[in-house]
């Protein structure tokens, strides 16, 4: 299977999002900011599960 999720693509669509709503006004610059660390904080953890390498040995040792 091929997998084409881009993370880093993801992260910019997300922060692209976050920069128009401060721009309109939706984000004040302390909401701006906790929204940027919480997307920060989910694209690590998200590149921490993709770094991880596949094997179906693994979950067949579990499905016994």
């Amino acid at each position: 299977m091929t997998y084409n999720f881009d993370p880093d693509r993801w992260y910019d669509n997300q922060r692209r999002v976050l920069d128009a709503q401060h721009a309109r006004g939706e984000l004040d610059a302390v909401g701006y900011q906790a929204a940027l660390d919480d997307l920060e904080r989910r694209f690590d953890a998200m590149q921490a599960r993709l770094d991880k390498p596949f094997g179906l040995a693994d979950e067949k040792a579990g499905m016994k």
